[in-house]
């Protein structure tokens, strides 16, 4: 098989198109390139998904957070709490077995025990938990002025907070949130040690990278092929971002604009 079959066969695998099996023997670094690479179909799915899910909650979360309604404040203050006071691994499998029992009592919830939902769910509250500690932190540091000023214009209410308010939250907060996204698609990989079963051997891009590393027994072939793929996608985000940073802060003069600063997690 020629290495254009091989991407013909394989490329969308992780999703259900193309060769069921799985190839057995005399593993080509086409066919890892290929698989790996479908399988980071998945990766991207969570990251995205969640990313633009968690980023609209966060943003609800915050001002919760900064409400002076303690009916508000404390639900959105616990939620925080939780989801950034524990770790993602074990999140993931509280998820899977609160879906499981919730399995038993209605059929409704088959489709939360399987990666693509329940995965994707753990997720997004654990990216909103942290990008809402974000944001908060931004709504606190918004000067005092920007919102005097708004007040002097006759803005209030929804208003002022999407016109000012909102959009100097964003400016502040972004170059951490930037961080929070790189962070979010490389956690993405823990779907694979989670409860959540890869359907049909339809898994991620870890899933096709641990079988090549356990049939060969040479991790140093699929491992790196793997990072290489997350390096990609985080560059990919950075300059996604990066564009954004620019846009939110066009009215600066370039040389007092500030720059994306990645500081990536090393312990969370």
């Amino acid at each position: 098989m020629t290495c254009y079959e091989t991407i013909m066969a394989y490329g969308l695998r992780a999703v259900g198109y193309g060769e069921r099996l799985l190839p057995r023997d005399d593993f080509t670094l086409c066919q890892q390139f290929t698989l790996i690479g479908s399988g980071m179909i998945w990766n991207v799915y969570f990251g995205i998904v969640a990313l633009i899910a968690g980023f609209v909650f966060s943003t609800a979360l915050a001002v919760g957070k900064a409400s002076g309604n303690i009916w508000v404040r404390k639900p959105a203050e616990w939620f925080i709490f939780l989801f950034r006071g524990s770790p993602l691994f074990i999140q993931f499998f509280f998820g899977y077995f609160l879906f499981l029992q919730l399995k038993t009592v209605s059929p409704f919830f088959d489709a939360f025990t399987a990666a693509w939902l329940g995965a994707l769910i753990v997720l997004f509250c654990n990216t909103a938990a942290y990008s809402g500690e974000i944001f908060y932190g931004a709504l606190q540091s918004i000067p005092k002025g920007d919102v005097e000023a708004a007040d002097a214009y006759g803005l209030s209410g929804w208003s002022r907070f999407k016109r000012v308010i909102w959009p100097t939250m964003l400016r502040l907060a972004w170059p951490a949130y930037t961080n929070e996204a790189i962070f979010l698609f490389h956690a993405t990989t823990l779907v694979f040690f989670s409860g959540f079963p890869a359907w049909q051997q339809r898994g991620d891009a870890l899933y096709y990278a641990s079988y090549f590393a356990d049939k060969t027994f040479n991790p140093f072939i699929p491992y790196p092929i793997l990072a290489m793929y997350f390096i990609v996608l985080t560059l990919i985000v950075i300059s996604i971002f990066g564009a954004i940073n620019r846009r939110l802060n066009r009215h600066l003069p370039s040389n007092v604009r500030p720059k994306l600063r990645l500081r990536p997690n090393l312990i969370r």
